[in-house]
C-alpha cells in the first residue's frame, strides 16, 4: 500500500503538527495513533458523573510559543485560545496575602523590571535582587550560556543572588510549571532558555494563553480535519511497528495493514520509542538506549466541583504549596457550577498518595488561600495522575536526540528531542515542524 507520501506515527502535538506541515506542502499523510483518541499526553476524556470532557491535565501556552501559534493558525484553531496582552498573574502567598504581578507593554527587560517594582508582594530588597537576573536573561536570549552544565535551577538562582521570597513567589513557580520538576532537581540551562524566550524579546512573549475548549477539540480534531481534507488519513487504535527493509525503504505495520515509505516520522513519547521496533536498526541503537534510560516526572491534577463561585479570574497562583496553580474551568464549560483544576507539577513527593489524601490537600490549600471555599460545598472531586507527564530534566539524564537520524527518510519528533526547550507544547510543535522540514 503506497498511496501516502509520508507516515507519521503518533497523534499528539508533535505528530499532528508534523502531519499538518507536510499536508500544507501538498503531501498525502497517514497518521497512526495507538490509542483510541487523539492528543497523546495532551488530550481529554469524559468525566463519568458530570459528563464534562475533562483535560488530562491543565495546559497553558505563552506568547513566545511561535510555532504552536502558527500551527493553530494553519488548522483554523486560533480562536480556541484566550490570549492576554502581557504577563499578568494573581498570586496568593502562604499567609493568604493576594497580590498581582502585571508586566506593562514596555521594551524588555523594562516590562519585567516595571512589573516587579510595582508588585506589592515584594520588598525593596527582593526587587533589587531581581535586577541581577538581567544579565543571565539577556545572555540566554542571545543564545549564550547563562547557566552552567550540571547546575540546578536552585543553585543557579542562589548564585545570581535571588532572595528566598523572590524565588518562592516568582522563579520557583515559573520553573516548576515550565520544567515539571522541583528547582533543586531540574537542570538550570533549560530554565535559562525559557527565561530568555519569555523575557528577552517581545514584551508579549510572556503573556499567558489558555485553551477555551477541551484539548482534543482545541487542536487534535481540527488537525485531523486539516490532514484528511488534503487527501491524508488519521487512524486511531493503530499501534505501529517499524522496520527498515534491505533496500532502505521503511516498512510500517499497523492494524493488519502494511506500508512502505521513504518518509516516516516517529512522534511517540520517549518511553514508547523502543516499542516501535522488533529489532531496532543499528543506526538507531544509541537513540533507543537513551530513550530507555530517560527518567520521568509526574503531574497530579485534582478536579473539584463546588456549589458556588470561588475565583473571579481564569487562574491563580498558589506559591509555596503542593498545588501550585488553580484554574477555573468555566472558561471552557461555562455554567454556574464552579469547576476548579488544581495542579501539582513535579509531583514526585505526592504522586503515590491516595486520592482521598490528594483531595484533602487540595481542599485544605483552597481553604487557606480562598476564604470563600471554607463555607462552600464541594460537590465532587476527582484525581488525574500522569506518571510520565514529561521526561526528567535532572542533570545527568541521557542526551536528547536530534530530529534527524542516520536512517534515510526516518525522522523523530517529540518534546523529548533536542529542541533546547523543556517538555512543553512548544517543544513538541517545534520538533514536529523540524522533522517535517527535514523531509524536504
Amino acid at each position: 500500500m503506497t498511496q501516502f507520501d509520508a507516515i507519521v506515527i503518533g497523534a499528539g502535538f508533535a505528530g499532528l503538527s508534523a502531519a499538518v506541515r507536510l499536508s500544507k506542502r501538498g503531501a498525502r499523510v497517514l497518521v497512526l495513533e495507538a490509542r483510541a483518541r487523539l492528543g497523546g499526553r495532551a488530550t481529554a476524556f469524559p468525566d463519568r458523573e458530570t459528563g464534562e470532557v475533562v483535560d488530562n491535565g491543565q495546559h497553558i501556552l505563552l506568547g513566545c510559543y511561535t510555532d504552536t501559534l502558527a500551527f493553530l493558525a494553519d488548522i483554523g484553531a486560533s480562536d480556541a485560545l484566550r490570549v492576554e496582552r502581557q504577563l499578568a498573574v494573581t498570586m496568593i502567598d502562604r499567609a493568604g496575602r493576594r497580590s498581582r504581578l502585571s508586566c506593562p507593554q514596555l521594551p524588555p527587560p523594562l516590562h519585567l523590571v516595571s512589573g516587579l517594582f510595582d508588585w506589592p508582594a515584594l520588598s525593596w530588597r527582593d526587587r533589587l535582587a531581581a535586577l541581577r537576573m538581567a544579565t543571565p536573561i539577556r545572555n540566554a536570549a542571545r543564545g549564550l550560556a547563562a547557566a552552567s552544565p550540571g547546575e540546578t535551577v536552585e543553585q543557579f538562582l542562589i548564585r545570581n543572588g535571588q532572595t528566598d521570597r523572590l524565588r518562592e513567589m516568582l522563579w520557583d513557580p515559573l520553573a516548576i510549571a515550565a520544567l515539571n520538576q522541583q528547582p533543586d532537581r531540574a537542570a538550570a540551562p533549560v530554565f535559562a532558555r525559557v527565561l530568555g524566550e519569555m523575557f528577552g524579546g517581545d514584551p508579549g512573549a510572556a503573556a499567558i494563553a489558555l485553551p477555551t475548549r477541551p484539548l482534543h477539540l482545541m487542536y487534535a480534531e481540527p488537525a485531523r480535519q486539516y490532514v484528511e481534507a488534503r487527501g491524508g488519513s488519521v487512524r486511531t487504535g493503530a499501534a505501529a511497528r517499524v522496520r527498515v527493509d534491505t533496500d532502505g525503504a521503511i516498512g510500517v505495520d499497523a492494524g493488519g495493514d502494511t506500508w512502505r515509505s521513504a518518509a516516516v516520522i516517529a512522534a511517540v513519547p520517549w518511553f514508547a520509542f523502543a516499542e516501535l521496533f522488533d529489532a531496532a536498526p543499528p543506526a538507531l541503537a544509541k537513540i533507543v538506549d537513551g530513550a530507555r534510560r530517560m527518567a520521568a516526572s509526574p503531574i497530579v491534577t485534582v478536579n473539584v466541583w463546588y456549589d458556588t463561585r470561588l475565583i473571579d479570574e481564569p487562574f491563580v497562583g498558589l506559591p509555596g504549596r503542593t498545588m501550585q496553580w488553580v484554574f477555573d474551568k468555566r472558561i471552557v464549560f461555562g455554567g454556574d457550577t464552579e469547576h476548579l483544576s488544581l495542579v501539582s507539577s513535579g509531583a514526585e513527593a505526592v504522586f503515590r498518595k491516595t486520592n482521598d489524601e490528594l483531595i484533602a490537600i487540595a481542599q485544605q490549600e483552597l481553604d487557606e488561600a480562598l476564604p470563600a471555599a471554607r463555607s462552600a460545598k464541594m460537590l465532587r472531586a476527582t484525581v488525574v495522575r500522569e506518571p510520565r507527564a514529561t521526561f526528567s530534566l535532572a542533570p545527568g539524564q541521557p542526551p536528547r536526540p536530534p530530529n534527524e537520524t542516520e536512517v534515510r527518510g526516518f525522522r523523530i519528533a517529540g518534546d523529548w528531542t533536542d529542541t533546547g526547550l523543556p517538555a512543553t507544547i512548544e517543544s513538541a510543535v517545534r520538533s514536529g515542524h523540524r522533522a517535517a522540514d527535514l523531509l524536504r
